[in-house]
C-alpha cells in the first residue's frame, strides 16, 4: 500500500503567468489548426523543449503544447484553451516536476492529476490520457522520494481506468549507481538531454502508437467508464 505524506499542501502559483504563452499558442492555431485525432503533448519545460519531437514521432500527428515551469494545477487551468480544442486521440502529460520542486506534496499532484483527467474525459470521453512519470534529474534528487511516491500514486490511480496510461521514464533513467545519469541531463543537471529524448522516444513512442491504433479509443472504453 501507498503510504500518504503529512505534508501541508502548497498554494498554486498564479497560472496567468503563462498567458502570453496560451496566446502564442493561439495565434499559431489561428495560422494553421492541427487536424483532430492527434497525440497532444501537453505540459511543461520537458515537454516544451522537445524540439526533435515531431521528427522524433514521425509520421504521427503530434501536437506539442508545452509551457515551461508549469504545473498540474496550470494544466488543468489552460485545458480549456490548449488542450481540449485539439480534439486529441491520445493526451500525453509530463506535470508534476515542478509541483514536487515548489513543495506540494505527491497527494496534491495526484489530486491536481485527477482534475485534469476528469476535464478531459467530460468533454472528450474517447481520449486516452499518457501521464509520463516524472523524471529523474540530479539538481532534484534530494526530492526523489516525492517524486517516487507521486510516481506511484498516478501509477495506481491509473490502473483504474481503461483511458489511462502509465509510462515510467525515471527508472531508464539510472545509472548502474542508482543515481541519474549525468549523459540523460542538460548542464543545468535538470532538463532532458537530446540522448534522453532518444530513450524517451524508445518508451513512449509504442503506447502512442498502440493508443492512437487502438479501436477501444474510439468507443469510449465502456468498461473503463461504467466501472469509475
Amino acid at each position: 500500500m501507498i503510504q500518504t505524506s503529512a505534508k501541508a499542501d502548497a498554494a498554486n502559483p498564479d497560472p496567468l503567468r503563462f498567458e502570453n504563452e496560451i496566446k502564442e499558442f493561439e495565434e499559431a492555431d489561428r495560422k494553421q489548426f492541427p487536424a483532430a485525432g492527434g497525440a497532444l503533448f501537453y505540459g511543461s519545460s520537458s515537454f516544451r523543449m522537445w524540439k526533435t519531437m515531431e521528427n522524433d514521432f514521425a509520421p504521427l500527428p503530434v501536437i506539442r503544447r508545452g509551457f515551461g515551469g508549469s504545473h498540474m494545477s496550470d494544466a488543468v487551468f489552460f485545458a480549456s484553451r490548449a488542450a481540449l480544442p485539439y480534439k486529441p486521440k491520445v493526451v500525453v502529460v509530463y506535470e508534476g516536476d515542478n509541483d514536487i520542486a515548489s513543495g506540494k506534496s505527491p497527494e496534491q499532484v495526484l489530486a491536481d492529476f485527477k482534475k485534469l483527467a476528469a476535464m478531459v474525459h467530460s468533454k472528450l470521453p474517447r481520449t486516452k490520457i499518457l501521464y509520463v512519470s516524472i523524471k529523474a534529474s540530479l539538481s532534484r534528487w534530494k526530492l526523489a522520494a516525492e517524486i517516487r511516491k507521486a510516481n506511484a500514486l498516478i501509477e495506481d490511480f491509473a490502473k483504474g481506468d481503461k483511458r489511462l496510461g502509465y509510462i515510467n521514464v525515471f527508472n531508464s533513467m539510472l545509472g548502474p549507481d542508482g543515481r541519474p545519469r549525468a549523459d540523460l541531463l542538460l548542464s543545468d543537471e535538470l532538463h532532458p538531454s537530446p540522448a534522453c529524448y532518444q530513450l524517451w522516444t524508445r518508451l513512449i513512442r509504442p503506447e502512442v502508437e498502440k493508443a492512437l491504433r487502438a479501436p477501444d479509443a474510439q468507443k469510449g472504453f465502456r468498461r473503463g467508464v461504467e466501472s469509475r
